[in-house]
């Protein structure tokens, strides 16, 4: 907020600059024709013509509170998009620790399906893809009997990989939160 302000109070010097050079080009003017009308029309003085001035410091003046003007909107603009790069910066980084983090937890998901058998592994799997899976559409994509998928699942549980869940007369089956 202070670089926005920095900037407008520089705007703002440079418009007051502008309007006091143009209010001394006008006074000049004047002046050079009060003396055309004191003298008799005659517009020279000390051998130049009074018309003829060099208008090089109203040239150098304006050309200043330019730049300082340009240089004031250049800065708003360049803040605007120094805090719109900013912005995309920070998304990307939360979006490589999202990323990251999910990374972890599939790598380590990995880790532990390594220590189970293979049907325990397609139980977890399932449950994973769809956490809170009916038991019975559990069995259907683990292809196990419900003998088996019962005793698999107790087993699970034990280990603290799972949760079951009653929902009316069916379990829901949940993978524990240190997954």
């Amino acid at each position: 907020m202070e670089h926005k302000k920095s900037c407008i109070i520089l705007i703002a010097v440079s418009l007051v600059f502008t309007l006091a050079i143009v209010i001394f080009k006008i006074q000049i003017n004047t002046l050079t024709n009060e003396v055309m009308i004191a003298t008799g029309g005659s517009c020279i003085e000390n051998g130049k013509c009074l018309h003829q001035q060099s208008d090089l410091p109203t040239y150098i003046g304006i050309i200043i509170t330019a730049l300082t003007l340009a240089l004031g909107f250049y800065l708003i603009f360049f803040e605007k998009a120094r805090q719109h790069l900013e912005k995309q910066q920070k998304a990307i980084i939360q979006t490589l620790h999202q990323t990251k983090k999910k990374q972890d937890a599939d790598e380590k998901f990995e880790f532990l399906l390594k220590a189970l058998n293979q049907d325990e592994q397609k139980i977890m799997k399932a449950v994973k893809e769809q956490d809170g899976i009916e038991q019975s559409t559990l069995r259907i994509r683990a292809g196990l009997s419900k003998a088996k998928l019962s005793i698999l699942l107790t087993e699970l549980e034990k280990k603290n990989l799972i949760a079951k869940v009653p929902f009316g007369k069916k379990n829901k089956i949940h993978l524990k939160n240190a997954l």
